[in-house]
């Protein structure tokens, strides 16, 4: 597959589009003033304060800084690092512990903290208060189980390991030599919390663009093309440090006569991913709404008037809307619970071919979704992994 990547700074926004096969597949968006409405992000390490605990929910409510509360699940409170004890029972009112962002703020709910810290690299994840050695499914077999044999020496009450899919090309001591780096990167920040006052930042989690970098498949990568003089320094910088062997890669476009985003047509594919309405080559259309609790995505048969009654025209129809609902997914960045309204079928066989090909299509994303089931009333349910904000949030930043 071949891969681009395009980073924009444009708007008051840094943007970064991912393009296979020279097609826009996902937009990430972040605010470019680094200032007031890009504190708290995904990943950031504090010592908060536990303020308040609510039994019957399971959750207590951590101040990471004063008057920025947010959740947090109980269970964590087994394997928290603490920096204060206040009381004897596992958590209490004034305790002092080490979390981190695991759910950034999203419109009136607070951030989601955890004492399951995480230490991301680019081969590699070391989880504190999962301590198992697990290798992603998106490795082949017979090197998942080379990987577990390799690494079963890591395996302590401390900390666990998870090999990104990233790993599947790398050098067998890449990997090694960068779960040695979390490592010493975990203990050390251990050490420091225990010299340090509530509500220290302990780690705060690189720009978002640098985390995209991060976490990109290099497989296939030909460019990373960044439209502004500035980022690229940084990015370079990135690059020398972490991943000199891909410097090569990168390249500054800045023709100020004919911008990255008119000859990619980013802005084009950005108010696009924006709209409610997706249109489909069919003729038919998706109605995407997201709502507090889940998103909503309706199919339409809309233009497609010449078979919409007949068992082969909304099959033909929701096979692309199908494919379609998974690149929007992808591309919008949509997670939690999604239903998925198709147009009726009767015929079983044809509800099967609908359900394998949406399957299909969502395998593809890098990020774990699932198709669950289809209800009673004929909705396909789906849950995706929630990483980051969705577009449309990230854009009102």
């Amino acid at each position: 597959m071949k891969r681009k990547l395009l980073i924009e700074k444009r708007d008051g926004k840094i943007r970064t589009y991912f393009i296979e096969n020279d097609d826009i597949v996902e937009i990430h968006s972040s605010p470019a003033s680094g200032g007031e409405e890009d504190r708290h992000r995904l990943g950031d390490i504090y010592i908060g304060k536990v303020n308040n605990i609510v039994p019957n929910i399971g959750a207590a409510f951590i101040e990471i800084e004063k008057g920025i509360n947010c959740y947090y699940d109980m269970k964590d409170a087994d394997t928290a690092i603490f920096t204060h004890k206040s009381g004897k029972k596992p958590l209490c009112i004034g305790d002092e512990l080490v979390v981190q962002i695991s759910r950034e703020a999203i419109k009136t709910k607070a951030p989601t903290v955890t004492s399951n810290l995480s230490f991301t690299g680019r081969y590699a994840v070391l989880t504190h208060g999962n301590t198992r050695i697990g290798v992603s499914s998106k490795i082949s077999k017979s090197l998942r189980e080379t990987y577990k044999k390799e690494l079963s020496g890591l395996q302590n009450d401390d900390f666990g390991i998870i090999v990104r899919t990233n790993a599947k090309d790398a050098p067998f001591q890449d990997v090694t030599e960068e779960i040695s780096a979390l490592k010493d990167e975990y203990y050390s920040l251990i050490h420091t919390a225990q010299t340090r006052v509530c509500f220290s930042c302990l780690k705060s989690a690189p720009p978002t663009y640098i985390a995209d970098l991060k976490n990109v498949y290099m497989d296939g990568m030909e460019a990373i093309i960044v439209g502004d003089k500035d980022l690229y320094t940084r990015i370079r910088l990135f690059f020398q440090s972490e991943l000199p062997e891909k410097t090569g890669l990168l390249k500054l476009y800045d023709d100020p006569s004919f911008p990255l985003d008119k000859l990619y047509g980013t802005q084009t594919i950005l108010d696009k991913a924006l709209m409610e309405r997706a249109w489909l080559k069919t003729g038919g259309y998706l109605i995407i709404q997201p709502t507090e609790a889940l998103t909503v995505i309706d199919v339409n048969s809309g233009k497609n008037t010449s078979k919409k009654d007949s068992e082969e025209g909304a099959l033909k129809v929701n096979l692309e809307a199908a494919r379609e609902a998974a690149r929007q997914i992808r591309l919008r960045n949509l997670s939690g619970i999604i239903l998925v309204d198709f147009i009726n079928q009767k015929d079983e066989e044809n509800t099967q071919k609908l359900l394998h090909e949406f399957k299909y299509c969502l395998s593809q994303d890098p990020v774990q979704t699932t198709l669950v089931d289809m209800t009673a009333l004929g909705l396909v349910e789906v849950t995706r992994k929630k990483i980051r904000r969705p577009l449309y949030e990230e854009e009102r930043q």
